[in-house]
């Protein structure tokens, strides 16, 4: 890592990584661990989970532009945590913290049923590949996972520039019993080059105005990638 992500590592990881008890691994969480969001913050406040935080571009832009709610980012790549926290302290942000774990199985363990106002996963890993289509983080239990967690109203919202990532994405979510898609029907067929299988059914969301372009969806966009977003709400 850069001098500069070690020294904010050295210097201020203590205040944004939380020390979480891990269960043999590196990124899976022993299973008696709550995560007492009141206590870390000193407040009560809305509380917003990202998946997959990266090197934190989206996730300290809201803590920043929304004071009021409190973000816990989920990242394993160390490097991005570094980012992150670089990020974190050079915008001031005392509304942020990270988990260093596997956001699919640590998640349902920190946090409590119906304890998240939102909870984002924009850009998860694609796995292109047919035969690796299994391993993707969107699919029906996981979904099930997040709904249980989400306050009722509560928001899910999901980005990908994978064409056929997107459309399962859009089954799953539709599919949960417990979640809404207010966007059904809606942004049929954006102008991107793979055609939607079931044609004109649409139900992808417009951007969502808190999540700024990464130099990893630039990368996307050169290519001509297309962006769909999702945003669906617990019912019940």
């Amino acid at each position: 890592m850069p001098d500069r992500h070690e020294r904010a590592m050295d210097q201020h990881g203590q205040t944004y990584v939380l020390d979480l008890p891990l269960n043999g691994t590196d990124t899976t969480l022993d299973s008696g661990y709550r995560f007492d969001a009141a206590s870390t913050f000193g407040r009560t406040a809305p509380l917003v989970v990202e998946i997959g935080s990266g090197a934190g571009d989206c996730v300290v832009h809201a803590a920043a532009e929304r004071p009021d709610l409190d973000f816990l980012a989920f990242e394993v790549w160390l490097p991005g945590v570094a980012h992150t926290v670089t990020k974190a302290v050079a915008a001031g942000v005392t509304n942020l913290r990270i988990a260093v774990a596997d956001a699919a199985w640590s998640l349902p363990v920190m946090c409590a049923p119906g304890s998240l106002r939102e909870v984002w996963t924009f850009f998860p890993d694609p796995w292109p590949k047919t035969k690796h289509h299994k391993r993707r983080m969107v699919q029906q239990k996981f979904a099930l996972d997040i709904a249980e967690l989400l306050e009722p109203g509560g928001s899910w919202r999901l980005a990908t520039d994978w064409a056929d990532y997107a459309w399962q994405m859009r089954d799953v979510v539709e599919d949960c019993p417990a979640l809404l898609n207010p966007h059904a029907g809606r942004l049929a067929d954006p102008g991107d080059p793979q055609v939607d299988p079931e044609g004109e059914r649409g139900g992808f969301a417009p951007r969502f105005e808190l999540r700024p372009i990464t130099r990893f969806e630039r990368k996307g966009l050169k290519v001509d990638r297309v962006v769909r977003d999702l945003h669906v709400v617990r019912t019940r």
